[in-house]
């Protein structure tokens, strides 16, 4: 008989959010506290960078960003699979060709799972 994972370690642990600020903020703080900071800087720049370029677009990309992190943290191993192949290819010891396309293909389904 082969062990099968519990459904609960496969499920993704919060539903994807909105793509509004608020429910970005409220998934990042349920997924990882310790970046509630950077959200918050992060919305920050981007408010300002739409006040003084009179433009959407930073607000545009602070919710591509966030939405694709939360969409990656709220899956557990796939996160773990991403902080392992960013540590590949960082510590540069070998090719990292596949690393990065696999990075990429990460970040594809991520974004696709927000529907960015």
């Amino acid at each position: 008989m082969t062990a099968q994972r519990p459904e609960s370690l496969t499920e993704p642990l919060i539903p994807m959010p909105a793509l509004t600020p608020e429910a970005l903020r409220t998934a990042v703080a349920s997924l990882t506290p310790s970046r509630v900071p950077a959200f918050v800087e992060d919305l920050v720049e981007a408010t300002t960078g739409a006040q003084q370029s009179q433009s959407l677009a930073p607000l545009r990309t602070f919710v591509r960003t966030w939405g694709v992190f939360v969409a990656i943290q709220r899956r557990p191993s796939r996160a773990a699979r991403l902080r392992h192949l960013e540590d590949v290819v960082s510590a540069g010891s070998e090719d990292p060709t596949d690393a990065i396309a696999e990075i990429r293909k990460i970040h594809a389904e991520a974004e696709a799972e927000a529907g960015l």
